[in-house]
């Protein structure tokens, strides 16, 4: 038995310098050290053996597997070395090489005419202020001296909620807020979506967005509301357009007027666009009805005012030309990387 030992020493031991992957040293343990190997054999065949000899034998055969399993554990180690230096090579990165530019989404078109009206009217020393989109129907409706037999407040203009709550139909609400909190003087815009009961086409949508401006001092006039919306479209449409006031009626303002510009595509002559007419409407405006600033707590005999309500929507096709407003809320990346 001795000698099947040591033969079975010399065969492992030069086996294991031939082995280098983690594969390779597991199939040795299990062949030779395994339950059916020959090292195990041995063991058991120890039975057969005088009894004086058997624990001198045990003693070699355990001498061996000691042996076995170090060499086994210096030559793991090295495979599990062999293979991290291996793949540190294959993952070398060369810090020379240019980098990838990460790539950035842009501003929505929707923001990009947002923040140049902020911009714009900041420079006028106008606020900006937030509202609810919920709403009750005294701030939506009732302080904005809208009656409630008026065709505005049925059901298939307004989306009620119940308990007197609706989405808002106008950022018009917010004015209200404003100046039952604040003491005129006030200048402030009021930007944010709103919600009406409009089927979805080419130039309407359920979810729009409204810019609305209020201004309230003394000695506040209609030349006032025009400098201001004449000075805002030339910003936005550049210097040469044209403005028009036509009268009109909106119940919070009198007298109450509908703004028009100069259509930029034709400009003036008449096109598809404007349909014919060389204008393109963009807001209405008027001067704060006495009602509703009373209503607020304001003296209208001390205090009077403006206020416009502008179309953001509207406001982004015009400027950029766009023929269908859905485009505005479809995520299509490729219409939004044309604004990037």
């Amino acid at each position: 038995m001795k000698e099947k030992l040591e033969a079975l020493r010399q065969q492992a031991l030069q086996e294991l310098e031939t082995l280098h992957t983690p594969k390779e040293l597991e199939e040795f343990r299990i062949r030779v050290m395994g339950k059916k190997g020959p090292l195990t054999e041995l063991l058991r065949g120890m039975g057969s053996l005088p009894a004086e000899e058997r624990p001198q034998m045990g003693q070699l055969v355990n001498q061996l597997r000691a042996q076995l399993e170090e060499k086994l554990h210096e030559k793991e180690a090295a495979a599990q070395t062999a293979l991290k230096e291996q793949k540190l090579k294959d993952e070398a990165l060369d810090i020379t090489l240019p980098g990838k530019a990460a790539k950035t989404g842009g501003l929505h078109p929707l923001n990009i005419v947002l923040e140049d009206m902020i911009d714009i009217f900041q420079s006028m020393g106008f606020d900006v202020v937030d509202g609810p989109e919920v709403e009750t129907e005294h701030y939506c409706f009732e302080a904005l001296n809208v009656p409630k037999d008026h065709p505005a407040r049925d059901m298939q203009d307004t989306f009620y909620l119940g308990d007197d709550l609706l989405l808002r139909t106008q950022t018009s609400a917010a004015q209200i807020r404003v100046m039952e909190q604040r003491k005129p003087p006030i200048r402030i815009i009021c930007p944010g979506r709103v919600f009406r009961a409009d089927e979805v086409d080419a130039t309407h949508s359920p979810v729009f967005h409204q810019v609305e401006g209020l201004v309230v001092d003394k000695g506040i006039t209609m030349c006032d509301l025009k400098g201001v919306l004449e000075q805002f479209a030339h910003e936005i449409y550049g210097p040469d357009t044209k403005v028009k006031f036509r009268p009109s009626f909106f119940p919070f303002t009198e007298p109450s007027v509908e703004v028009d510009v100069s259509c930029s595509e034709c400009g003036g002559k008449g096109c598809r666009v404007c349909k014919g007419s060389g204008w393109i409407e963009i807001l209405g405006a008027g001067m704060v009805h006495p009602r509703v600033l009373r209503g607020c707590g304001i003296d209208p005999e001390v205090y009077s005012g403006f206020a416009f309500g502008i179309g953001l929507d509207r406001l982004t096709t015009t400027r950029y030309k766009i023929s269908d407003i859905r485009l505005l809320f479809e995520n299509d990346q490729r219409f939004l990387e044309q604004f990037d």
